[in-house]
């Protein structure tokens, strides 16, 4: 499937929206894809979520004028990873010129990295007189022995420039967030995700993946506004623990309410006595 998600740079929480699953669609002679459920999803969905001014993030698979295009149409804006190897006409116009850069030094403990960024305006994103016009930049990250340790690139619609550049290349790293804040957690810390359950020759799995992801979507909303919620979730630390002890607790007492509940898993109220 191709899993939607709202991320952003500097948060930890994510929040799943509708997927798109990349399954065999009713009269096409061919196999499915990435990019036709991407463009699936923003036919059916762009539109709604284009009141949030959203920036689509992906990787090199998406950066390609059809796509992109799609983007814009839905009234969204793009960064996605711009492989040299998949985009050779970038590539030439990088060539043999001196690009604008900027340097910071990011401390994390005690070591120290320099964070390089370079970028390019107005190059065309393929060959054609009908090409659209894109802003490339890069993101370098250098240890204190002179070792690239990171290094990517990234195509946008969005104004690249000393000011800006920073932020767009933290806004394309978030992409990670998809994988790391959200299938990380579906598929080790209690939600028991897998990649094929297995079950139903239809629909069946697709519906369990469906719910998986309303729940992971419903306790993420938890974890940000309830604070009863997110003081039994630290009191009971690990996700699959907090579920575990929710299911015990539950099979064995009757709560007048889910405030009492969260209160009992909290440790601030003891349980009701069973009749």
């Amino acid at each position: 499937m191709l899993a939607a998600t709202l991320v952003a740079p500097g948060h930890d929480k994510v929040i799943p929206l509708e997927p798109e699953f990349i399954v065999p669609q009713d009269g096409a002679e061919k196999q499915d894809c990435e990019n036709q459920a991407a463009k699936r999803w923003l036919a059916c969905h762009g539109q709604r979520y284009s009141a949030l001014d959203p920036v689509y993030l992906g990787d090199d698979l998406f950066s390609r004028q059809p796509l992109c295009q799609a983007v814009r149409d839905a009234g969204g804006h793009f960064i996605f990873v711009c492989k040299p190897s998949s985009h050779p006409l970038i590539q030439q116009y990088l060539t043999g010129i001196d690009l604008p850069a900027i340097e910071h030094t990011v401390k994390r403990g005690k070591q120290r990295f320099v964070h390089r960024y370079r970028w390019l305006q107005d190059v065309p994103l393929r060959d054609g007189s009908d090409a659209m016009t894109v802003n490339w930049f890069e993101i370098q990250i250098i240890n204190v022995k002179g070792e690239t340790t990171y290094r990517n690139s990234f195509v946008t619609n969005l104004p690249v420039g000393r000011d800006t550049v920073v932020e767009l290349a933290a806004c394309g790293r978030a992409r990670w967030k998809i994988e790391n804040e959200t299938f990380n957690v579906l598929k080790n810390k209690g939600y028991n995700l897998e990649h094929s359950f297995g079950h139903g020759k239809k629909n069946l799995a697709a519906i369990l993946v469906s719910l998986n992801l309303l729940a992971f979507a419903i306790h993420t909303v938890c974890d940000i506004g309830d604070d009863l919620w997110r003081a039994a979730r630290t009191k009971l630390g690990p996700r699959y623990n907090f579920f575990n002890k929710l299911a015990a607790i539950t099979i064995y007492l009757i709560f007048p309410s889910w405030k009492d509940l969260l209160l009992t898993l909290a440790f601030t109220k003891p349980p009701p006595i069973p009749p």
